[in-house]
C-alpha cells in the first residue's frame, strides 16, 4: 500500500502521465534531408494531450458490495440504499449523486447496481448493467468481500484480482469508451475490528459471519490471531495497490489515492448494530471523499 505514495496528487489529476502516442508520418517526403533541431521538434506532430477530466458529470451509476447498498446502516442484517455514500437521497448523507447533480437530477439519473455480499469477481457483470444506463461517471468500491472470507486461504489471490478488476473496466470499455471512472480503495479492515472488537452487541452479530478472516475470535491476542488479521491487512493493501495500478493505465479512471484505506473510522462512524459497516455519518464521510476525489 505504501507504494502508492510515490503517486503525485497532480498525477491523479489527470489520471495518467501516459498519452495514447498519435502515429504520425515523416513531414519530410522523398529524399529531403530530414530536419533535426529544434526544426525536427517543430516539424514533427505534437502528441494528442490527456482529455480534461469532467468535474461535473450528468449521470452516475454504482457498483460494489455491501457498502454501496448501505448494509446495516438503518436497520440490522439489511440494505439501506437511500443512504448510500455514492447514490444515495438521504439529506444526512448527501451522496456522491446528489452533491455532483443536485437532489431532483440524482433521482432520474443515478443508479446503484452494488450488491451484498458482491466479490470483484461479481464487478464485471454489475459493469455491464451499469452501462446499460450509459452513465457518464461509474464508482466502484469492491474488494473487502474478497479479503473477508471464511479463512486466509479462502482469500481471493490478488493475481486474480487484478484479472477481475480488468474484466470490469474492459466490460466498460467496450460499451462506453468515454465514461469516467471513480475507484475507491479497500478500507482498513484491521482498524474496523480494533474499533468493534470492544463492543460486546457487536461481537455477537459477527459471530453470524461477517468478515471472518478478520474478525473470528476478536478477543483473542495470541501469535497465531495477530498473524491471521496481518495476513488479512496485507493482501488489502495488496488489493488496493491493484486498484491504483489498473486504474492508472485508464485516461479516465481515477483512484481515490487510498482515502478510504486511511480514513480513521471511529465509533460514530460504524453501523451500531455490527460495527464493521459505515453508519450513516460514516456514508456521509465516504461521499465526501469521492466527491473530493471526482471534483479536485
Amino acid at each position: 500500500m505504501r507504494k502508492r505514495r510515490h503517486v503525485s496528487r497532480a498525477v491523479l489529476a489527470v489520471v495518467s502521465a501516459a498519452v495514447v502516442g498519435v502515429a504520425g508520418c515523416d513531414a519530410v517526403g522523398g529524399n529531403s534531408p530530414e530536419p533535426s533541431g529544434t526544426e525536427a521538434r517543430s516539424a514533427r506532430p505534437s502528441p494528442r494531450p490527456t482529455p480534461a477530466w469532467d468535474r461535473s458529470p450528468a449521470s452516475i451509476a454504482a457498483v460494489g458490495d455491501s457498502i454501496t447498498t448501505g448494509f446495516d446502516a438503518c436497520s440490522v442484517l439489511s440494505d439501506c440504499p437511500e443512504v448510500s455514500w455514492a447514490t444515495g437521497s438521504s439529506p444526512q448523507v448527501d451522496s456522491l449523486a446528489v452533491r455532483l447533480l443536485g437532489k431532483a437530477k440524482a433521482a432520474r439519473s443515478s443508479w446503484n447496481y452494488a450488491v451484498t455480499g458482491a466479490r470483484m469477481a461479481d464487478v464485471p457483470g454489475q459493469m455491464a448493467q451499469a452501462a446499460t444506463r450509459r452513465p457518464e461517471l461509474v464508482a466502484v468500491m469492491a474488494g473487502a468481500n474478497d479479503a473477508c472470507r471464511a479463512s486466509v486461504d479462502a482469500m481471493t489471490s490478488v493475481a486474480d484480482f487484478r484479472t477481475q478488476f480488468e474484466d470490469a473496466m474492459s466490460t466498460l470499455r467496450e460499451s462506453l469508451p468515454k465514461t469516467q471512472v471513480f475507484v475507491a480503495s479497500v478500507p482498513n479492515l484491521k482498524r474496523l475490528w480494533e474499533q468493534g472488537r470492544t463492543d460486546p452487541m457487536g461481537k455477537q452479530v459477527w459471530k453470524l459471519g461477517i468478515c471472518p478472516s478478520m474478525l473470528s475470535d476478536p478477543d483473542s491476542l495470541t501469535t497465531q490471531s495477530n498473524q491471521r488479521r496481518a495476513t488479512v491487512q496485507g493482501r488489502v493493501e495488496a488489493y488496493n495497490e491493484v486498484l491504483e495500478e489498473v486504474c492508472e493505465k485508464d485516461r479516465r479512471c481515477r483512484f481515490d489515492d487510498g482515502a478510504v484505506y486511511d480514513f480513521r473510522f471511529g465509533t460514530g462512524q460504524l453501523s451500531r448494530w455490527d460495527w464493521f459497516h459505515p453508519s450513516v455519518d460514516g456514508q456521509a464521510r465516504l461521499a465526501e471523499i469521492a466527491y473530493r476525489t471526482v471534483t479536485n
